[in-house]
């Protein structure tokens, strides 16, 4: 298992070769020639009952130590020094140096990202679903396979940049699932929704194996980026209620998949979260540069029903800012508490404080000014989807903490020691 820190390299391979090129190059209709599953949808075989009590369904899950991706905790850029505040010298005289920009993310060096203190350890569990990571172009498979190992190799790479903000909970629960195709998500072919409904089953069987297995008591979080945020939006509209979970669930993390506020959210059990200490609501964005094209995003989302089975149409998507912890509004870079940026080698990764802005704009789309060069898995039209959590990764980190004090102060205290 490679345990080199890919988790861009990896989405660098899979969407830019197979996706951004296509959909910068190709027609939408080439598009999805090249990514829509060309086979019948086959029925998944339901798993056994007991299926999520074995430690290898799971990626990440109390017990697997340093082996879980969850657990992955960054190191700390150090800032370069401004070329402006260097004094000058013949070679680089004071007036060539006022003509250099700083480059927020040029850095000098990086120290061992921060422990994790017992004490900042909360006492809260996290349920995380995967995004796509079933990336096969041209087959004819609707859904994974769990021993697919290409599939099982780039989730657990996609963790360590995606899931790592929630690294101060007790507990992080990671399922494999059999996940849909990413084609599935460019057609209305009737084998989409299909292959979308059967990796929502292996999801929800591992939810309620989540809760079986978590103290009855303690606060929940619930998180997910693209495919795997719109299978934790159908878990709360399927599961808050019956399983008696209002009380508890202290934020829900739907990143990277557009909510219509006025389609999807009144058909959610909890609101959106309109403060950066309230408890108990939704936390959603999607994040493209200033001068970017979203016109691709948005006819996908326009054209799709919501959760009340009416088309989203024109209407405006939910965007929680990342920086506020509230809904709307913007903030400068410097509200930017640390950007996850791979290293040139892309082995390791590190933490680059006040780099990206962020603002949320008319349509729900949050603009991040003019970004530094993230390398190729930016997709075509200045959608950072690839980044949408790396972006902001120390600020998700702390919003997570507050939203559990908010929840149930009493329950945020450090574990005791047995």
């Amino acid at each position: 298992m490679a345990r080199k820190f890919l988790f861009i390299v990896a989405l660098v391979i899979v969407i830019v070769i197979g996706g951004a090129i296509a959909l910068s190059i190709w027609s939408r209709e080439a598009t999805e020639i090249a990514f829509v599953p060309r086979g019948d949808f086959v029925e998944q075989e339901a798993l056994a009952a007991n299926a999520y009590e074995d430690p290898g369904m799971w990626y990440s899950r109390p017990g697997l130590g340093t082996n879980d991706p969850a657990r992955y905790q960054p190191a700390i850029a150090q800032a370069a020094p401004d070329p402006a505040d260097q004094p000058p010298t013949r070679s680089d005289p004071a007036a060539e140096q006022s003509l250099d920009r700083p480059d927020s993310f040029r850095t000098d060096g990086s120290i061992t990202g921060e422990a994790a203190d017992p004490a900042a350890v909360r006492d809260f569990a996290v349920f995380f679903v995967p995004p796509t990571s079933f990336l096969k172009a041209g087959g004819t498979a609707w859904n994974a396979t769990l021993d697919d190992a290409a599939t099982n190799s780039r989730a657990r790479t996609f963790l360590r940049g995606l899931a790592s903000p929630f690294n101060r909970a007790d507990e992080i629960w990671a399922p494999k699932y059999r996940q849909a195709a990413a084609g599935a998500f460019l057609t209305d072919r009737p084998e989409a929704q299909q292959a979308i409904d059967a990796a929502y089953a292996d999801v929800a069987q591992a939810f309620d194996y989540f809760l079986d297995s978590v103290d009855p008591d303690k606060p929940i979080v619930l998180a997910g980026h693209s495919q795997g945020a719109i299978h934790i939006l159908r878990l709360l509209i399927d599961r808050a209620e019956a399983r008696g979970l209002s009380d508890r669930i202290a934020a829900v993390y739907a990143i990277g998949w557009p909510i219509s506020i006025e389609h999807d959210l009144p058909a959610l059990p909890i609101p959106a979260c309109a403060s950066p200490d309230q408890a108990g609501c939704i936390i959603a964005y999607s994040a493209f540069s200033d001068d970017g094209d979203a016109e691709l995003f948005e006819s996908r989302y326009q054209a799709t029903p919501g959760f009340d089975g009416q088309p989203r149409g024109e209407g405006p998507i939910l965007c929680v800012n990342p920086l506020t912890g509230a809904t709307g509004g913007s903030a400068p870079a410097e509200a930017n508490l640390g950007t996850l940026k791979p290293s040139a080698d892309l082995r390791s990764g590190e933490l680059i404080v006040g780099a990206i802005p962020a603002r949320c704009d008319e349509r729900g789309l949050l603009l991040i000014g003019d970004p530094p060069d993230l390398g190729p898995g930016v997709l075509p039209g200045g959608n950072y989807h690839v980044y949408d959590i790396p972006l902001f990764w120390k600020n998700l980190q702390e919003d997570v903490l507050r939203r559990v004090r908010a929840l149930a102060p009493s329950a945020t205290s450090a574990p005791s020691a047995a």
